[in-house]
């Protein structure tokens, strides 16, 4: 605003000032007409915007003037500002600006100077006036500005203000709440919509989280009780035999909650390894002969067949763990074999492991249950048969941790686990 308000008065200045020369020069030229043609008389009338008119001969005597200039000798100048000449004007009682057009010019009687002084009062009242009106419309838009951008501004940042009291006040407890959600598609919107989001998942994980310690505690509980049971029996029994029966059923459980334990604390650390993927080489080729042969033959033998060198990023401890678990399940539910597969996808370059068995079929409708934690489809087994309820999850966890999944599909002689991870 004050930019333009500089460069408005100074167009205005200079088109006034223009004006004004134009006038002085045509004045000017009218008395150098009279004057080239002998024309001159002693008093010369003032045309319109001029001030005072002044004819000095080539010796300084004053020849012609206007009649304000009677009796004052010959304009004399005193120095020159900003290119121009300048007159003391003062002793002409002449106390306002003006610009003072200067001319020589030919006359039978020789030489003589032209002055021809023209008023800037008309142009410093205007630009007075455009100032003060520009002060005046400056102060006015500023205020203007001011209040609409406050006003602007805080109904924007309502909603701002809004989500985040409603952000405050959520607890650890309240993850249920959601923020108001402004309508419309700007940016606020895409935000409440975001923490909306946000709070979904986070109450889907406390879900989880809750859902998994009440899992795990009714987990812990059995056996702990039958546990105790055993004890406090063998401890009181009398016969030997019994007491023998009874400890080794005890170590039995032991064992059980050991490896309950163990599954449980894989399950944390794979949780807070987060999205860290292991990028280390693992030859899968060498990998699955190596877990394949390390595991009993019983109940069913395991086939294996590999195509090619299948080199993956990952962590091999894990993925040996992986698969040691998805041999676990095909174990328990085949009925005579368990086949495992290890090749590269032609298309994609990924590896894919399958570990197929040939007993019944999952229903659609279980196939993704069957890897949450601590899900059983048959609960009529026994724990002791059916295993603790977390190998799958740990196996699809592992395969998350590697970029990677794990899907079920039926095949001709049973059910297949497919792994896909992404290759290296």
């Amino acid at each position: 605003m004050l930019a333009a308000s500089a460069v408005v008065q100074m167009l205005l200045r200079v088109n006034l000032e223009r004006t004004v020369e134009a006038g002085a020069r045509e004045e000017t030229r009218a008395v150098s007409r009279l004057a080239a043609t002998g024309q001159l008389t002693p008093q010369l009338p003032l045309g319109p915007g001029t001030d005072f008119i002044q004819v000095v001969d080539a010796h300084g005597r004053v020849v012609a003037q206007s009649q304000n200039l009677n009796g004052r000798p010959a304009l004399t100048p005193t120095g020159t500002h900003e290119g121009r000449r300048t007159y003391n004007l003062d002793a002409l009682g002449e106390e306002h600006d003006q610009r003072i057009t200067t001319v020589t010019t030919a006359t039978p009687t020789g030489p003589v100077t032209i002055h021809v002084g023209a008023s800037l009062r008309t142009a410093d009242t205007a630009e007075d006036i455009t100032t003060a009106a520009l002060t005046a419309l400056s102060l006015l838009l500023l205020l203007t500005v001011g209040v609409l951008t406050w006003r602007t501004t805080g109904r924007a940042l309502r909603p701002v203000e809004a989500i985040r009291a409603e952000v405050a006040a959520i607890s650890d407890r309240g993850l249920d709440r959601r923020v108001p959600a402004p309508g419309g598609d700007d940016e606020i919107a895409r935000l409440a919509e975001t923490m909306n989001a946000m709070l979904e998942r986070l109450e889907a994980a406390g879900s989880r989280q809750r859902r998994f310690i009440a899992d795990a505690s009714h987990e812990l509980r059995s056996p702990l009780a039958v546990l105790r049971t055993q004890l406090e029996v063998a401890h009181g029994h009398p016969d030997p035999t019994v007491r023998d029966t009874l400890m080794e059923g005890a170590l039995q459980d032991t064992e059980r909650l050991q490896a309950l334990s163990a599954d449980l604390l894989l399950l944390a650390r794979l949780d807070a390894t987060g999205h860290n993927r292991p990028g280390e080489p693992v030859d899968l080729t060498e990998l699955v002969p190596a877990v394949v042969a390390a595991r009993p033959t019983d109940p069913h033998e395991t086939a294996l067949h590999t195509a090619g060198d299948v080199i993956v990023s990952g962590n091999a401890l894990w993925l040996g763990r992986l698969l040691t678990n998805l041999l676990d399940n095909a174990q328990r539910h085949a009925r005579n074999s368990v086949t495992v597969r290890i090749a590269a996808d032609p298309v994609t370059g990924d590896a894919v492991l399958d570990v197929s068995n040939d007993g019944l079929p999952i229903a659609p409708a279980d196939r993704e249950k069957i890897f949450e934690r601590f899900t059983r489809l048959d609960d009529a087994r026994s724990r002791d048969d059916g295993g603790t309820g977390l190998g799958l999850s740990i196996a699809l966890d592992i395969a998350a941790l590697h970029g990677g999944t794990i899907t079920v599909e039926d095949t001709s002689d049973g059910v297949t686990f497919r792994t896909r991870l992404a290759a290296r």
